[in-house]
């Protein structure tokens, strides 16, 4: 839409507020509020100030003055608020320079978009992330001092199967809740009304079902589109299912692997270039890619462990990464092997469907840095000409130890993924897409407030292993 279709769009839906939101640096929405009044044509060019000052990751208290710009392309009414509110994207710009904040994750996916366009590789590229998320009926957690817990239940998980009261029975096994129906798989309703929100606010829906663990893990997936959109449309994801979930009384998280012994939560991202209309991807090569497409991978795969600092962003990222589990901790590529970092998927023979999905990533993650990363580490392979090296189709357990020695793998922790992305980051920096103060900030935060907070605190589990020692 155009700023006069907005204020159009506004006034047909009775719009009394209008809310603007943006993305701090680890992902969390924010959002301010404005009575309609104050929105006018003009405010698309002159934006409204904020103060950026407590975001995470943003600017010292001197700079602390931003200005945000509302994306007309993003309109739509909030589904949630009782009162009428049109809700927009907004461009953090600096109100001195009137320059994008170089610091703004949006920002940062617009100028990836722009830098693939100046590559003359591709003009177009298209994500559809599958974004995998927990129902939980009530969560509990501390740490001080003195103490440190947490304590999650869901109706639905298998651990009540013994339960006295209210206790139907239905619930799936442990690693094997894909694709039951009801009353085993508890949450096709509530699925089914965060879809037809997900519509009702824009969104392309696909599918839904229930997923492999137990106690309420679930998946939505979305059709693909292009980047910066596709990040728009991930947050907007998160927040509809987040809020119908509270809504029934229930909770939502995107922690990859909050449960111990059960699937964690990934969201595969599937990627593919094209150009003049023309898909990239599609060729007779390997499972019916291009060179341009093995190229890719190859970047991909090259920078993997670099990536994965922004990718799989936390400390609990890592708790699903683990090698053995079936978990897509192998820098290897394949047409089938879900063990593999690079999966090609194999439904259809259509040459617009010739994609790679990228497994490693988890919905912790920053969608529009995530994204960004993904696309500057796959035109690097295709500028280098990356060979992706031969693919891994046999099944990881068959290996031998001499053969899994050639085959790489993700970090095993943060901290190890912080350290690779220090020392390969320039692939980012192309184009002036990730400025090495970002790259630098980024580290930083995440060393400080996440690794070594979560290092220097007793885990619950060691007074098991240590207490009488």
């Amino acid at each position: 839409m155009t700023p006069q279709e907005v204020l159009e769009f506004a006034k047909a839906h009775d719009a009394r507020q209008v809310d603007l939101r943006f993305a701090d640096i680890p992902g969390l929405h924010h959002h301010i509020t404005y009575p309609i009044s104050q929105l006018t044509e003009d405010s698309f060019e002159e934006g409204f100030g904020i103060d950026g000052s407590s975001i995470r990751g943003w600017a010292a208290i001197n700079e602390s003055d931003m200005l945000l710009i509302p994306d007309p392309g993003t309109a739509y009414i909030d589904p949630f608020f009782e009162v009428p509110t049109l809700v927009m994207s907004g461009n953090v710009i600096d109100p001195i320079t009137r320059q994008h904040y170089e610091r703004d994750p949006r920002y940062i996916a617009q100028k990836a978009e722009r830098y693939l366009n100046n590559t003359g590789v591709a003009d177009t590229i298209y994500f559809g992330a599958e974004a995998e998320f927990f129902i939980f009926d009530n969560v509990r957690f501390d740490s001080n001092v003195h103490s440190g817990f947490y304590f999650i239940d869901a109706e639905e998980g298998r651990w009540n199967t013994g339960r006295e009261e209210n206790n139907l029975g239905y619930r799936p096994r442990y690693k094997e809740g894909y694709f039951p129906v009801p009353p085993t798989d508890h949450y096709m309703d509530l699925r089914g009304e965060m879809v037809q929100t997900m519509i009702k606010c824009g969104l392309n829906i696909e599918c839904h079902h229930h997923e492999v663990a137990t106690g309420g893990q679930c998946e939505i997936d979305q059709k693909f589109d292009t980047m910066v959109k596709s990040a728009d449309n991930m947050m907007l994801y998160k927040y509809i299912v987040r809020n119908v979930a509270y809504q029934y009384g229930k909770s939502v998280t995107f922690m990859p692997k909050p449960l111990f012994g059960d699937n964690g939560s990934g969201m595969h991202c599937h990627q593919s270039l094209w150009k003049s209309g023309r898909p990239l991807f599609a060729g007779d090569g390997y499972a019916g890619l291009s060179e341009l497409a093995l190229y890719y991978i190859g970047g991909l795969l090259k920078h993997a462990r670099a990536l994965s600092a922004i990718i799989a962003p936390t400390t609990n990222s890592y708790k699903r990464l683990v090698p053995g589990y079936e978990a897509p901790v192998n820098l290897a590529y394949s047409r089938r092997n879900r063990s593999a970092a690079v999966r090609i998927p194999m439904y259809s023979a259509s040459p617009k469907a010739k994609r790679v999905e990228f497994r490693p990533p988890d919905p912790s993650c920053n969608p529009y840095m995530a994204f960004a990363a993904m696309l500057m580490a796959g035109i690097d392979g295709i500028l280098t000409r990356s060979d992706p090296g031969e693919p891994l189709d046999k099944d990881i357990y068959d290996l031998s130890p001499e053969e899994m020695k050639n085959v790489p793998s993700m970090p095993a922790s943060l901290d190890e993924a912080l350290d690779c992305l220090e020392s390969d980051h320039a692939f980012l920096t192309r184009g002036d897409v990730f400025t090495e103060d970002l790259v630098e900030t980024f580290i930083s935060y995440k060393r400080k407030h996440e690794a070594d907070a979560v290092r220097l605190r007793p885990h619950p589990y060691e007074f098991s292993l240590y207490y009488d020692i």
